[in-house]
């Protein structure tokens, strides 16, 4: 190594800043200091030929982070010389303003509005002069930065896409996180409905009926762009669930299934009701899309106190038909699950026969047996019509039980049974997990392929 430290030539030396009463030049000297051990690129404000005050280059332009490396005679990078950027700003406006004791500046640190020129000022077009001394590097620098964010968009967000399309991330630090990555496309979105809030606003009190036919397009595409974002973001997620999902139903090392917890916490979480659970911490939607629009669901939870029977799933859907003397109805949804492979609920002995349950859950609300735990009136008339669901899988040992005791027609792909008991109102399917699944993915696939996820 030559020297230890070399200056770098660079075509513009100079800036000029504006100050309460006249223009301000300054001069910038740019070098390379080798083996700087722990310390950082930094700018020096020079007054009288003696460093005052400074601050590192990062702090304005974050790919000045990292030390930087020369390069051999094949222009290979050479680790053993590695140096970092010293820039060195001088300048009469800086040796006027210096106090006394050459401890700091008599300017402020940002705008100054006694003297017109503060500290962050000069040390922000100095570091213009330094990117420009680093050009190259600091360009490929600056491109790998806008790759790793692509990356995550990629793999880990892709309802990002149309904010990284438009977002300048020359402040977002030079080997970001993915939190830190996430909460400047977290912010910028927010930024943008802030936006698109204020341009819709002005729209609707705009008189001029030509210039609201000049604005509402740009402003629908934004509204669009921003809801394209949400909904990727709710499809993504979906896959994750179907995916997490589909490993569930399969054994695991010991040759074992999942229990019926396990498969029910994902669809819904046991031991809570839609007032504890939010429409979106629950996974309704694998098995019915209606159930998303439920008013109240309750999950393994007690119909009439501690020791009363509990459905793994009540429903209490909207109103959403009227029938005889137009008195609303208000369907009603039981689900029973069963174990993956589980079959022995259909022996004769067995006392969880998942129908009979059903059918006994049907005939206790409709007899007004049964209140919420909120102490809430199930409101339940004679033409209520009630919908239950047992999902299981449909070994030979079911599907012979179904056809021959509970007298069940079978789907037109073998992976349902149903059966309509009229004198309670009563619909019942009894479905395999694989077709909860395999509907489930039927019913999204569309959305994974349009949106490329």
């Amino acid at each position: 190594m030559s020297a230890v430290i070399r200056e770098i030539g660079v075509e513009r030396k100079t800036f000029t800043l504006k100050a309460r009463e006249t223009d301000e030049g300054f001069l910038v000297r740019v070098f390379k200091l080798y083996s700087p051990r722990k310390q950082k690129s930094r700018i020096s404000l020079v007054a009288h030929k003696r460093e005052v005050s400074g601050s590192a280059i990062h702090k304005y332009i974050p790919e000045f982070e990292d030390e930087f490396f020369e390069k051999d005679r094949n222009g290979e990078i050479d680790h053993e010389r590695n140096f970092i950027i010293k820039a060195y700003v001088f300048g009469s406006y800086l040796d006027r303003n210096v106090s006394l004791e050459r401890g700091g500046f008599e300017f402020q640190m940002e705008s100054d509005l006694i003297l017109g020129i503060g500290q962050t000022q000069i040390e922000h077009d100095a570091a213009l002069i330094a990117r420009e001394a680093m050009g190259a590097d600091i360009t490929f620098r600056q491109q790998r930065k806008k790759e790793r964010v692509q990356t995550y968009v990629d793999e880990e967000a892709p309802w990002h896409k149309a904010i990284l399309e438009k977002i300048d991330l020359s402040s977002m630090s030079y080997n970001p996180t993915n939190e830190e990555i996430e909460i400047r496309l977290q912010k910028e979105k927010f930024a943008n409905e802030v936006s698109i809030r204020k341009d819709v606003a002005r729209l609707l009190t705009e008189n001029s009926l030509e210039k609201v036919k000049e604005s509402v397009m740009e402003i629908v595409n934004k509204v669009s762009g921003t809801s394209k974002n949400d909904l990727i973001h709710y499809i993504a997620l979906r896959r994750t669930i179907l995916d997490i999902f589909g490993k569930s139903l399969e054994v695991d090392e010991s040759g074992s299934y999942s229990s019926e917890g396990v498969v029910h916490d994902i669809i819904f979480p046991r031991k809570g009701d839609s007032d504890a659970t939010s429409f979106h911490d629950h996974n309704l939607w694998i098995v019915d899309e209606r159930l998303n629009f439920t008013t109240w669901v309750s999950s393994d939870v007690p119909l009439g106190g501690k020791n009363a029977d509990r459905p793994d799933l009540l429903v209490y859907n909207k109103r959403v038909l009227f029938r005889g003397d137009n008195e609303a109805s208000n369907p009603i949804t039981i689900f029973e699950f069963k174990k993956p492979q589980r079959d022995d609920f259909v022996n004769p002995s067995s006392h969880e026969d998942p129908v009979q349950q059903i059918v006994r859950y049907v005939n206790d609300i409709r007899d007004g047996k049964y209140k919420t735990p909120e102490g809430r009136k199930m409101l339940v008339a004679e033409n209520t019509p009630f919908y239950g669901y047992v999902v299981c899988d449909l070994t030979p040992k079911v599907e012979t039980w179904l056809e021959r005791e509970k007298n069940f027609t079978p789907m037109p792909d073998r992976l349902g049974w149903f059966h309509w008991m009229g004198n309670i109102n009563l619909y019942v399917e009894v479905m395999s997990w694989d077709k909860v699944l395999k509907d489930a993915k039927m019913r999204n696939q569309i959305f994974f392929q349009k949106l490329g996820i």
